[in-house]
C-alpha cells in the first residue's frame, strides 16, 4: 500500500454559496491561475486513455493488500471532489463508469499541485497513476500525474436534486447525460439497438439505402407534412412523412431487398408517444409477404432486446411482457369481437357498438368507423407482443387484398402494451388498382389523415412491374422506449423539439 494515509474523507464539497455571477467568477479566477501556470485550460490531445469500465474489470483481479498494481491512464469529468489536507479525492466519470482518484501532494509533485488547487466539479482531466485499493476498500487510482483537459465555467446541478424538471432535462440534454441516473445508459442502449437492427437486415441480404427527405408531395402514410419552399427551383416542397414510396421504386429497379433507417417528419401533436421528428425503419423484400415480415420483425426485436440487455420478461406501461418467440398472432376482427361483442362483418352491429362508445358514425365509411372502434376499445387491451393481422381493406390503400377475401388487407400491426411498434403489408403492386385507391377519398376521413394522395411517378413505376413483396415499418423511438422500459418518447430522443424559451 502507499505510504500516505487514507483518512475517512469528509463529506463532498459543495459549490461555494453565492450568486451565479460569483460562482462563475470563482471559476474564471482559477482559469486565469491555470493560464499563469502555463497550463492551457482548454486542453490538448490526450492519447492512450483506457475506458474506466475496463480499468475496473482489471482492478477486480488485484489483491486488496497489493501495492504493486499496474499503471493506468484515464480521462473524464470530475463528479465529486473532497479534500483532506494534502490529499484530494475525486470521483472521475467517463461514458463507461466512475472511479475514485486520490491525488497526494507528494505523489503528483510540487509543480502539479497548484493545478490540483484549480480543480472544480465538472472539469475534465486526465490521470496517470497506479491502480489499487484504498484502506476503506474502494478501487482507486493513486495519481502520479494530472493533465488538465477542459475548464468548466458553469456550476453543475445540485447533486442531491439535479435536473428534476423533465423539460429542462430535455432542453439541456448534455447535463442530463452527465448527471441523470441511467440517462447515458439509455442512449447507449439506443445505439446498440440500431446496430442490432442493421445487423439482422444485413445478415438477410438487405441493402441500406437513402431516399429523399425533401419531396414534392407527401405520400406513404396518413399524416400532415411540414411545408417549405425551394428558392432556386421556385417550388413548394414537403418534408417526408414516410419512406415507403421511394423504397418501392427501388424494388421496381431490381434492388430486391432494401431498407432505410431515416428521419421522418409529421406536422402533428406532441405526446408521450409522438414527436414531430422521429426515426423510422422501413424494409421491403421482393417475393415476400406480410408473413415474411412477421418473421423479420421477430428477429429484429429479439436481437435488439439482446443488444440492449432487455430481460425476457418484464413489465412495461402496466403490462406484463414476454419476449418469447413466436409472438402471438390474432385476427383484427376476432379481437374486435372479443372486446366489444359486435359482429365485425355486420356494419350495423359495428355502428351500434361505435355509437355506444361515443364515436361519430354519421356519413362515415363503415371501415373508418370500425377502425375508430378498434383504436378506442381494443388497442389498450393488447399487452403483447401480439401481431394483429388482416385489417379492413378500405383503410389500407397500399396493401394487397387477400385472394379470397377482397375486403381484407394482408396487413399486420405489432402491439405491445397497447402501443403500435410495427406495421407491415403484403404490398399492393397492381398499378391500376393503386391509382384507383389513390383517387378515392374515404368518407369521413379528413384529407390530412388520408393516404389517398396521388403520386403519378410512383404509379408509372408500378406499371413497369414491381414484384410481389412484403414491407415493414418500425418506429425506432418506440422500439427503444419498449426495450429500455421508458414511458415517454421524449426520453429516448436526444433533442426533442421545444418552444423557444419565453414563449
Amino acid at each position: 500500500m502507499p505510504e500516505h494515509s487514507d483518512p475517512s474523507p469528509p463529506p463532498s464539497s459543495e459549490a461555494p454559496l453565492g450568486t451565479a455571477a460569483q460562482l462563475e467568477k470563482a471559476r474564471r479566477d482559477k482559469l486565469v491561475k491555470l493560464t499563469s501556470l502555463g497550463i492551457d485550460p482548454w486542453g490538448q490531445r490526450f492519447d492512450g486513455a483506457t475506458a474506466i469500465a475496463d480499468v475496473r474489470i482489471h482492478g477486480d483481479s488485484i489483491a486488496k493488500e497489493a501495492d504493486d498494481g499496474p499503471t493506468v491512464r484515464v480521462a473524464g469529468r470530475i463528479m465529486l471532489q473532497r479534500s483532506a489536507g494534502s490529499l484530494v479525492f475525486l470521483s472521475l466519470a467517463d461514458r463507461t463508469g466512475r472511479i475514485q482518484i486520490m491525488l497526494g501532494k507528494k505523489q503528483v509533485g510540487p509543480e502539479a499541485w497548484p493545478v490540483v488547487n484549480c480543480l472544480d466539479l465538472g472539469d475534465l482531466v486526465g490521470i496517470d497513476g497506479r491502480l489499487g485499493w484504498s484502506k476503506t476498500g474502494e478501487m482507486t487510482i493513486f495519481a502520479a500525474g494530472i493533465t488538465f483537459l477542459t475548464k468548466s465555467l458553469e456550476t453543475p446541478p445540485d447533486k442531491y436534486h439535479g435536473l428534476v424538471d423533465p423539460e429542462l432535462r430535455q432542453r439541456m440534454r448534455y447535463l442530463d447525460l452527465i448527471h441523470g441516473e441511467g440517462v447515458r445508459e439509455r442512449f447507449v442502449a439506443r445505439s446498440r439497438i440500431v446496430e442490432a437492427v442493421r445487423r439482422v437486415l444485413a445478415a438477410r441480404g438487405y441493402l441500406e439505402v437513402e431516399g429523399p427527405t425533401l419531396q414534392d408531395s407527401a405520400g406513404g402514410a396518413a399524416a400532415r407534412p411540414f411545408s417549405t419552399h425551394h428558392n432556386a427551383l421556385d417550388m413548394p416542397l414537403v418534408l417526408r412523412i414516410a419512406l415507403e414510396l421511394h423504397l418501392k421504386r427501388l424494388l421496381v429497379g431490381g434492388l430486391d431487398r432494401v431498407f432505410e433507417l431515416g428521419r421522418v417528419y409529421r406536422n402533428e401533436g406532441v405526446s408521450p408517444r409522438h414527436n414531430p421528428e422521429f426515426t423510422m425503419l422501413e424494409a421491403y423484400e421482393a417475393y415476400g409477404d406480410y408473413f415474411t415480415m412477421m418473421d423479420l420483425t421477430e428477429a429484429i426485436i429479439l436481437e435488439a432486446a439482446k443488444a440492449a440487455g432487455t430481460p425476457t420478461t418484464f413489465d412495461w406501461m402496466g403490462h406484463a411482457v414476454s419476449l418469447t418467440a413466436p409472438f402471438r398472432r390474432a385476427k383484427y376482427d376476432d379481437l374486435l369481437h372479443e372486446v366489444t361483442g359486435c359482429d365485425p362483418t355486420d356494419p350495423a352491429s359495428v355502428v351500434a357498438a361505435a355509437t355506444a362508445a361515443g364515436i361519430e358514425t354519421a356519413g362515415r365509411h363503415p371501415d373508418v368507423i370500425k377502425s375508430d372502434l378498434f383504436e378506442a376499445k381494443v388497442e389498450d387491451t393488447l399487452s403483447g407482443p401480439v401481431f394483429v393481422i388482416d385489417y379492413p381493406a378500405a383503410v389500407c390503400p397500399l396493401t394487397k387484398r387477400k385472394a379470397n377475401q377482397p375486403d381484407i388487407a394482408e396487413r399486420f400491426e405489432l402491439y405491445v402494451a397497447g402501443i403500435e411498434l410495427a406495421n407491415a403489408y403484403t404490398e399492393l403492386n397492381d398499378p391500376d388498382l393503386q391509382e384507383e385507391l389513390f383517387r378515392t377519398q374515404l368518407a369521413g376521413l379528413p384529407a390530412d389523415d388520408s393516404m389517398a394522395r396521388m403520386d403519378t411517378d410512383f404509379i408509372k413505376a408500378l406499371r413497369h412491374g414491381m414484384p410481389p413483396a412484403g414491407g415493414l415499418g418500425i418506429g425506432i423511438d418506440r422500439l427503444v422506449m419498449f426495450l429500455t422500459g421508458t414511458a415517454s418518447i421524449r426520453d429516448v430522443i436526444l433533442f426533442p423539439i421545444h418552444r423557444p424559451r419565453g414563449e
